[in-house]
């Protein structure tokens, strides 16, 4: 199946209502449309376990993939990533999470 697209929220000088976070998909994996001005909010909703978000990169070296990147994330702890730059994470950044207790939101700098 297709990843699951995770809703980007335009961050403005006025404000904007931010939606509800994702769950995390621990089978189909998300994506995120990038152009290197957006973030991710990752939530931990555990109280007492850690869980990893991967983020997947396209770049490569000498041919090769460039090993993706594990962030672990703390019980009951809610963490900011990014930007992402295009040139290292592609034009859709690709996240894998290994539990349903990470909730996911973008936000871009309009």
């Amino acid at each position: 199946m297709a990843r699951v697209e995770i809703p980007v929220v335009a961050v403005t000088r006025d404000g904007t209502v931010m939606g509800d976070a994702l769950v995390g998909d621990t089978v189909n994996g998300h994506m995120l449309p990038n152009d290197g001005r957006v973030g991710l909010i990752v939530r931990n909703l555990s109280a007492d376990t850690p869980f990893n978000l991967t983020i997947n990169l396209t770049r490569t070296v000498d041919g090769q993939p460039v090993t993706p990147r594990v962030v672990g994330v703390p019980a009951s702890t809610a963490m900011a990533l990014g930007p992402f730059a295009p040139g290292d994470y592609g034009s859709a950044v690709t996240f894998d999470v290994d539990s349903v207790s990470l909730t996911l939101l973008a936000v871009r700098v309009a």
